[in-house]
C-alpha cells in the first residue's frame, strides 16, 4: 500500500518552457501546487540540467522520472536515446535525484512487425538490466497501438511476457488504455509490482461534430470527438484508479494532457488541481 505523489509530466508544458523558460514554468507549476514533475521533450542541455536542478532547491520539488528512446522514433526525429547516449542520460538522471527512466512509445518501424515487437522489448530488458546495475529504473509507457493483437495476444501482453519484471517495468497511461480499448483498473491489477509510474488524464468525448465536408469526412471528425480531458472533466473513474495505483504500489502519478484544444495547459492544470483537491487528493501535492 502505497500514497502515490500527483504531479505534472512536463510535456504539457513544452511551449511554456520555450516561452518563458525553464524557471518560470517551474515555478507557476508549484504555485499551482504541485512538487513534482517527469521530464520530457526539454532539452537536457547541460544548461538546462543544471537551471532544473536549481529549480529543485530553490522551490522545494523532485523529478520523479526522465525520459529517453532505444532510438530515434523515425530518422526524422532525432531525440536522446539510450544506444546512442547511454552514459549522458544516466549521468542527467542522478543529477537531477532520480532513480526512474520511461521510454515514451516503441519505435513506429516496429509496428506491425511481431518479431519486430519481440525484438525491440528484448532490447528494452537488456537496457534495464544495464540501467538497475546503475542504480536506476527502466519503464515503458503505453499509447493505444499497443493493443493491437497478433496471433491472439496484445502487444502489451507480448511485451510483458518478453520482459524480465527485475529489469523492465510499465508506466501505464488510463486514457491511453481507454483508448485502446481495454479497462484501465483491470490493467493495473494485471501489472501490479511492475507499476511505479502513472500517467492521468481524462477521457472525454466532445460535445458537437464539424459538419461540413461530405459524408466521409464527417466520419472522420467522428473519430476525433475523442478527446484529452482535464481530471474530472470526462469518463474515467479517477478516484477508482488513484486508490487501486497506491492498493498495488504506485508510487507517482503524472497529470499528462496531450492536447489542450486551445486552452492555456496552466488553466488545465489548474482545472485538474481543483478537480483532485476536490476528490480529497490535496495532500498528493
Amino acid at each position: 500500500m502505497t500514497k502515490p505523489t500527483i504531479g505534472v509530466q512536463m510535456m504539457m508544458l513544452r511551449e511554456k518552457v520555450q516561452e518563458m523558460g525553464i524557471t518560470e514554468t517551474f515555478k507557476r507549476v508549484k504555485e499551482i501546487g504541485f512538487s513534482t514533475v517527469e521530464l520530457s521533450q526539454i532539452p537536457m542541455t547541460e544548461e538546462n540540467v543544471s537551471e532544473i536542478k536549481k529549480c529543485l532547491d530553490e522551490l522545494d520539488m523532485k523529478v520523479c522520472a526522465t525520459s529517453a528512446a532505444i532510438k530515434s522514433l523515425m530518422p526524422s526525429i532525432k531525440m536522446e536515446n539510450l544506444r546512442d547516449d547511454f552514459d549522458k542520460i544516466v549521468s542527467d538522471t542522478k543529477a537531477l535525484n532520480c532513480k526512474y527512466i520511461r521510454v515514451g512509445m516503441i519505435s513506429f518501424d516496429c509496428l506491425g512487425s511481431k518479431e519486430k515487437i519481440i525484438e525491440y522489448t528484448k532490447e528494452l530488458n537488456e537496457f534495464g538490466k544495464r540501467l538497475k546495475e546503475e542504480g536506476l529504473e527502466l519503464y515503458y509507457h503505453n499509447h493505444h497501438v499497443e493493443f493491437a493483437k497478433y496471433d491472439g495476444e496484445y502487444i502489451m501482453d507480448i511485451m510483458a511476457k518478453e520482459s524480465d519484471p527485475e529489469y523492465l517495468g510499465f508506466e501505464l497511461d488510463v486514457h491511453w488504455l481507454q483508448r485502446g480499448g481495454v479497462n484501465p483498473l483491470e490493467w493495473i491489477k494485471k501489472l501490479e509490482g511492475r507499476i511505479k509510474i502513472i500517467h492521468i488524464k481524462d477521457y472525454r468525448i466532445a460535445q458537437t461534430i464539424d459538419l461540413s465536408g461530405g459524408m466521409e469526412q464527417i466520419m472522420t471528425n467522428m473519430a476525433l470527438m475523442v478527446q484529452f480531458a482535464e481530471i474530472g472533466e470526462g469518463n474515467l473513474d479517477i478516484k477508482a484508479i488513484i486508490d487501486l495505483a497506491g492498493e498495488t504500489g504506485v508510487e507517482h502519478i503524472f497529470i499528462e494532457q496531450d492536447d489542450t484544444y486551445g486552452k492555456d495547459p496552466f488553466e488545465s492544470l489548474e482545472i485538474s488541481a481543483r478537480n483532485l483537491k476536490a476528490l480529497g487528493y490535496e495532500d498528493r501535492f
